[in-house]
């Protein structure tokens, strides 16, 4: 999926994209999910997933896993996309957030500080440099569940699209169901927000046990 097309999807995203159409958010054992690649690969077919990224913490090696080993290949007779991403913190008004990027070149130079399995510090936490970076890596840099930290999400969103982030995380479990629901009235007020900043959305479970239906 070229750059083009995935901004027409992350146009169109809503409140029943996920989790059984889209889930751009999830992890591996290669950060700190139960899932290997693998079985990550396995759950997405299972529950019919036609977009899958995932964004393991400061890392892409899962993403390199998979292309080494062609694990693709064993999907080609279903429809199921897998776009590369990366989960990232930054500063944002002095708020610890952490930033997705999606649709990236894995094998680009442009992220090295922030693929070391760590978390970046110094300037590398400055937002716009993160965002910057991912544009760079040729990807799309979204601020993921922004009701989760200490500022209100107004000001996070608001703060994030003058910081030249493309979009936001709207769809989201912020209760953490054990399936995966997006949250009433907040993802509603998210959804609202985006729009009226004219911004991408995305969405996802933000897995890290062993069920994509599931954080």
């Amino acid at each position: 999926m070229d750059k083009k097309e995935l901004i027409n999807l992350t146009s169109n995203i809503n409140i029943n994209s996920c989790p059984n159409k889209v889930n751009f958010h999830c992890h591996t054992t290669f950060s700190d999910g139960s899932l290997t690649p693998e079985e990550l690969l396995e759950e997405a077919k299972k529950n019919n997933l036609q977009y899958l990224s995932i964004t393991d913490h400061h890392t892409v090696n899962a993403h390199k896993y998979i292309y080494s080993r062609n694990l693709m290949k064993k999907y080609s007779d279903i429809d199921l996309k897998l776009i590369p991403g990366i989960e990232i913190n930054c500063l944002l008004k002095g708020c610890l957030v952490h930033i997705l990027g999606l649709g990236i070149d894995v094998e680009s130079s442009y992220l090295d500080p922030y693929t070391q399995s760590e978390s970046p510090i110094g300037n590398y936490l400055d937002i716009r440099r993160v965002a910057k970076t991912i544009r760079n890596a040729g990807g799309i840099s979204f601020l993921a569940h922004p009701a989760r930290y200490r500022i209100p999400f107004n000001v996070l969103i608001h703060e994030a699209f003058k910081n030249d982030v493309d979009g936001i995380e709207v769809w989201y479990d912020y209760s953490l169901s054990e399936k995966w629901n997006p949250s009433p009235f907040i993802c509603e007020e998210i959804d609202k927000l985006t729009n009226h900043y004219g911004m991408l959305k995305t969405c996802g479970t933000d897995s890290h046990g062993f069920s994509l239906l599931g954080r």
